[in-house]
């Protein structure tokens, strides 16, 4: 027997191609906890992270047949579970609290390098989503996330009114949330593309 044909990960994928239902088992059992904590970290909801864990085991069985994996079955199944996340922010982008654009840096700082991969995509979406904002809404938002001012210290330090401030970040946050139905599938497409077919 040749050396690929030893190897774990084949092993398991030629037994899903002739639709044996253990192996799919063996894969949720090994890998569903560090995949839901790995979502949880990123949408902090349990229900729409049961969500993900559900559709990325679903698909697998679903494409069984024509299941082509050139990476690590890990890594296949990390990418997957971020495809998944995003498609969750897409779908509730109008359900998922404020807070998940917010205070990103300080949420990710444990965590395992795929949750870390997440953080790094989501915060490069965000800041592609903020520089295409007018100047001054711009501004008020950097004050607002990266220097944390309060909105009365960034009021005084723009001689504005705080309810301008509140207008500006208001105005950010809409237009991040919006932006998670288009670019970021996008996004995940290319990533996925570049690095589970190299």
């Amino acid at each position: 027997m040749s050396k690929q044909n030893l190897n774990p990960d084949i092993l398991i994928l030629n037994r899903l191609k002739r639709n044996d239902e253990s192996a799919l088992t063996e894969l949720y059992n090994k890998f569903w906890q560090p995949l839901f904590m790995a979502s949880y970290n990123v949408l902090k909801d349990k229900e729409l992270c049961e969500d993900v864990i559900q559709d990325v085991f679903m698909n697998i069985w679903h494409n069984r047949e024509k299941l082509e994996i050139h990476t690590s079955l890990k890594s296949y199944l990390y990418a997957c579970a971020r495809y998944q996340v995003f498609n969750q922010i897409k779908k509730n982008k109008d359900k998922i609290r404020v807070e998940l654009f917010e205070e990103l840096n300080t949420r990710f700082q444990n965590t395992t390098p795929e949750t870390q991969l997440m953080h790094e995509e989501l915060i490069q979406h965000i800041n592609m989503v903020v520089n295409n904002l007018p100047e001054k809404c711009q501004l008020v938002y950097k004050l607002s996330r990266e220097e944390q001012l309060s909105h009365k210290e960034i009021a005084e330090r723009l001689d504005i009114s705080t309810k301008t401030v509140e207008n500006h970040i208001t105005k950010a946050l809409h237009a991040i949330r919006l932006s998670m139905g288009t670019s970021t599938s996008m996004a995940m497409v290319l990533w996925l593309s570049k690095n589970l077919f190299k």
